[in-house]
């Protein structure tokens, strides 16, 4: 029986070590070295350390004018047909931004259009190798020609990047991304290139499901909740919360996370046969049920306990629009002021400090520009979806300090539709500071003549996996939502409008309909 405690007792610490190792020790010294671990890759092509472009203004938008079928209109006078298409009608979703230049774009279609035509090259290349080492072995590996397609709607994506969001409100392609996400031919699975340097290898040759998908595996159920006793950092991964938040965050119109559509995926078929990476196919393995079935491989949670099981080939996931690479668009991961702690009982600074922020505001980038302002934006992001797994973020190093943040990796996102965990709103209480446009919307979503469940109701109903959300995860938005706008109006109440509330748009005349509507948002 003693042996059996110490050996209980040294996996547990084992854990608690390697959980502490991977989520604080490992990102530290990433940072040391560079940031991150990417930068070790010598395919990267570029220095990922973060410039300070003094040659791009702070993001400003202007022309707020009002659409001419709603002059002299009030939300509460538009009554039936699609309130998704009133809202994004609304003159809060027709705020114009400045004429890019070409510094404000992410890629130049030249540099996109060469990389590509390398990477078919590439990919032929592979498959001709491998099919050569296949006529010795009993692999099966299904081999899929992949051609060069200029207009192709993931490449049209790339190239509507720039400095302000992932896509503008108008883009066509975004739609037509979403089908194809949908119905794409798979052509190879493997690990993301970040995976691939965490584990200390560079692969620039390949890249997951056709260059510019990946999916999600389905671990939950749509009606379970997050258990009690599990911690946020050992939850459970979902499909459909991945779906969820990309539709959220575009009717909050941040535009920061990649286009993300619900599948039916044939685990056979499209996965394992087209996976060449030997450490990946080891993975996967028939049931006694006879469901083929799979594990990931990391420090925590990764057994065949917990693997992932068609029925018995059959399983839903989410497919999510590939970022352009790292060799073309380097990406910065940064440590989130307010990261949660990564073991059992361990606390950071800001859950017991109510003044965190006051010393946040005197580092850089935080003590000027942006960079708060959005960080705050994520905290309403992520407190709306219950995601409390927001160790760090990411933005592209071509934008320099007053770069958008990529809001990713959102999986553990409406695992409790019962509970509000207020402490995700931290940035936002603690500092007390908002963007206009941001609260401006917000308020909006609260009227009954939009209102956040039923545009998200509504949009998610494109799935095709649909329904992604159930109803009591809906209904929780507005619950939600109303808490964000209360924690704003204490702000206010404790240090005033203009010391809370931070103009990111300017006005370039007074247009009545306009002057009506700002009062009617307030």
């Amino acid at each position: 029986m003693m042996r059996k405690d110490r050996l209980l007792l040294v996996v547990t610490l084992t854990t608690i070590f390697s959980a502490d190792i991977y989520f604080i020790l490992l990102p530290k010294l990433r940072n040391m070295m560079g940031q991150t671990s990417r930068h070790s890759c010598s395919c990267n092509g570029s220095d990922l350390a973060l410039p300070r472009q003094g040659g791009l203004a702070t993001p400003r938008l202007f022309n707020w004018t009002s659409p001419p079928f709603l002059d002299g209109m009030t939300p509460e006078s538009m009554d039936g047909g699609s309130k998704l298409e009133r809202l994004f009608a609304h003159p809060l979703y027709n705020i114009q931004t400045p004429v890019l230049m070409p510094e404000e774009r992410l890629l130049e279609a030249e540099q996109l259009i060469k990389y590509y035509k390398k990477k078919v090259s590439r990919w032929e290349r592979h498959m001709k190798t491998y099919s050569k080492a296949l006529n010795w072995s009993n692999v099966t590996v299904a081999a899929h020609e992949v051609t060069y397609d200029p207009d192709a709607s993931w490449v049209k994506f790339y190239l509507g990047i720039n400095r302000y969001a992932l896509y503008s409100r108008e883009d066509p392609t975004i739609l037509q991304l979403l089908k194809d996400l949908q119905s794409m031919t798979v052509v190879n699975a493997d690990y993301t290139q970040d995976e691939k340097a965490l584990k200390g290898a560079c692969d620039c040759s390949q890249g997951t499901i056709d260059s510019s998908l990946r999916c999600y595996e389905k671990l939950q159920q749509r009606d379970d909740e997050t258990p009690e006793d599990v911690f946020y950092f050992v939850d459970f991964q979902r499909h459909n919360a991945e779906i969820a938040s990309f539709h959220l965050d575009r009717i909050l119109d941040f535009r920061r996370v990649p286009p993300v559509a619900g599948r039916q995926l044939n685990i056979t078929g499209e996965v394992l046969h087209v996976t060449h990476n030997e450490d990946l196919r080891s993975v996967f393995f028939t049931s006694p049920a006879n469901n083929t079935c799979f594990f990931a491989k990391c420090l925590y949670m990764c057994k065949t306990e917990y693997a992932v099981c068609g029925s018995p080939n059959h399983l839903e996931g989410s497919m999510s629009a590939y970022l352009p690479s790292l060799s073309m668009a380097p990406r910065v991961s940064i440590p989130n002021p307010w990261t949660r702690s990564y073991t059992f009982t361990g606390r950071q600074e800001w859950e017991d400090n109510p003044f965190y922020c006051d010393t946040v505001k005197q580092q850089p980038p935080y003590n000027s520009g942006n960079r708060l302002l959005n960080i705050i934006d994520m905290s309403i992001f992520d407190f709306l979806t219950g995601n409390m797994d927001r160790h760090h973020y990411e933005i592209f190093s071509n934008f320099g300090d007053e770069g958008f943040l990529l809001h990713l990796d959102n999986a553990r996102g409406f695992g409790k539709h019962s509970h509000d965990e207020m402490s995700i709103l931290a940035p936002l209480t603690q500092c007390c500071i908002i963007k206009r446009s941001t609260l401006l919307r917000l308020q909006l979503l609260a009227q009954s003549a939009f209102s956040l469940s039923d545009v998200m109701r509504e949009s998610l109903q494109s799935d095709p996996l649909h329904p992604i959300l159930t109803e009591p995860h809906i209904s929780a938005l507005d619950r939600r939502l109303h808490k964000v706008l209360s924690a704003v109006q204490q702000c206010v109440r404790r240090l005033g409008e203009d010391e809370v509330i931070t103009n990111d748009f300017i006005k370039p005349t007074v247009n009545p309909t306009v002057t009506t509507e700002m009062e009617l948002l307030r």
